[in-house]
């Protein structure tokens, strides 16, 4: 393997990772779950600086990693929400938001008609997002070993709410503005 193709071969094991770590929460194997969404973590951490650090960004890249980062945590939350541990309003908050980013991304890329867009990146407020999304895959999976009192998990739970809700409203915020920009330019 070429070192300038590292990157995307961490964000494609990531999508790799994500059946085995589903299996081992549908069948409650919490500590070998933690360890594989930790390794799925690490590589989200590392495609990212690799890419920047070496300047081996690319479009495929740029669609790998965050493809790679949904299939792994709406997977995982559908799966700890079918063993009872998400409730179903937070599955239903971060699945709407998502779709919505995604819509709103392929509709943006289509109308815009820029291949050098920067549509494809993240927001600041979305990368803290998917960091509190992540610890509370691992909270969930942790607390299953450890268990904590019940008010940590709904204040985490709430933590994270928040945060999807405000992470989907700027998204619309920076794509209401482009659009302001663009017809500004007409």
């Amino acid at each position: 393997m070429v070192f300038s193709s590292l990157p995307n071969a961490l964000s494609i094991l990531r999508i790799i990772l994500t059946v085995p770590v589903v299996m081992t929460l549908l069948n409650h194997q919490y500590f070998l779950a933690m360890v594989l969404f930790f390794i799925a973590g690490i590589t989200d951490a590392l495609d990212g600086w690799i890419a920047k650090r070496y300047s081996l960004q690319t479009r495929l890249g740029s669609i790998l990693d965050p493809a790679a980062d949904k299939l792994l945590l709406v997977s995982s939350f559908v799966a700890l929400y079918l063993i009872e541990l998400l409730p179903l309003w937070l599955l239903t908050l971060i699945f709407l938001r998502d779709f919505m980013i995604v819509s709103g991304t392929v509709g943006c890329f289509l109308g815009s008609g820029d291949s050098k867009s920067d549509l494809l990146s993240p927001s600041k407020l979305s990368k803290f997002n998917t960091v509190l999304q992540i610890l509370l895959v691992l909270f969930l999976v942790i607390i299953q070993i450890y268990p904590v009192p019940s008010q940590w998990v709904t204040i985490f739970f709430i933590v994270v709410g928040t945060s999807t809700v405000l992470s989907g409203a700027d998204y619309v915020w920076i794509w209401a503005e482009q659009v302001i920009s663009q017809e500004k330019h007409k």
